[in-house]
This record gives C-alpha cells, structure tokens and sequence, in this order.
C-alpha cells in the first residue's frame, strides 16, 4: 500500500512512541506489531472498536452517525474519486479483484470524469 508523506510522518511518530512504550513496559513482548495492544500482542477487534474509534468518533462529534471502520475505507476510495484518479488505479488500491466491482460500487461519485476527452478531436482530425 503506497502512503503519503503525512502518513508516513505520523508513522514515524508512532515508531518513537511505541520504542518509548516498550522501553517503559517490563511485559514487552515484541511481535513485530505496527499497532499492538499495550503489552505487544495484538489487538483485541472489541477493545480497539470500544476504546480507541469509538471516542475519536465522539470527539469528532460523530457518533451515532452511522461510521464503521468500513466507513474509513468508503471515505478513502471516495476521495481517490474525487480527485478523478483513474478506476483502475482505485481498484488496485482497494484491491479488488475485478473492475466491475470498483466500478459498480463507486462510478455514481465519477461523474464527468472524462467528459472532455473528445473536445480536441475537432483539432486533431480536422
């Protein structure tokens, strides 16, 4: 997955929190995790969902709207949309397997992407 320069600060942020944590805590047990629990293993899926996302959703004022995690993922490749990049790069990205799917699911938010594709070929075959 190719990331932007703030994501990969942020990361490196974290990197140096996390050396910090594990330096600090005695029960360390490394497993090469990115984003472990707070002894080094990994994650309970309930704990992070009810301790972690869920109070960021309410400090964004965002809860009871309806965001899963599964939003976060919509709201990425929306934004890829948006940004008129191709389909088939936002495919690759999300990874499905097939076009159809990216297409049948996010075309409705590619509206006029390529409506100027035929305006120069009054010049080029006149």
């Amino acid at each position: 997955m190719p990331l932007n320069e703030t994501a990969v600060a942020a990361l490196r942020v974290h990197k140096a929190r996390q050396n910090a944590e594990i330096l600090a805590t005695p029960t360390w047990q490394d497993t090469g995790l990115v984003f472990p629990n707070r002894v080094g293993k990994p994650i309970n899926p309930s704990n992070l969902y009810n301790r972690e996302y869920k109070p960021l959703l309410k400090e964004a004022g965002l809860e009871g709207e309806g965001f899963t995690f599964h939003s976060l993922r919509h709201t990425f490749a929306s934004a890829l949309c948006n940004q008129r990049q191709y389909p088939k790069v936002i495919q690759s990205l999300l990874g499905h397997s097939s076009i159809t799917q990216t297409m049948d699911t996010y075309s409705h938010l590619m509206e006029g992407m390529g409506s100027g594709a035929v305006d120069g070929l009054d010049e080029t075959f006149g």
